[in-house]
């Protein structure tokens, strides 16, 4: 199987999404259906948490585990 190769669009998004909000403490599930709603994504949950993970890494960014 090959790799999953990001959208520029979702990528985009989320780095606009963590920088807009990046103040404050973000929920994951908050983020991952924000991303949903402007991009439309079919990708998986999962898939779309390792992403917002990175970007919130590298961006310095607090993002919530729901998982619970």
């Amino acid at each position: 199987m090959l790799p999953h190769v990001d959208s520029p669009n979702v990528v985009a998004v989320v780095d606009k999404l963590l920088v807009e909000r990046g103040t404050g403490l973000l929920s994951m599930k908050e983020v991952i259906e924000v991303v949903r709603e402007r991009t439309g994504t079919e990708r998986s949950d999962a898939d779309l948490a390792g992403l917002i993970k990175k970007k919130a890494a590298l961006l310095g960014v607090a993002v919530l585990s729901d998982k619970g």
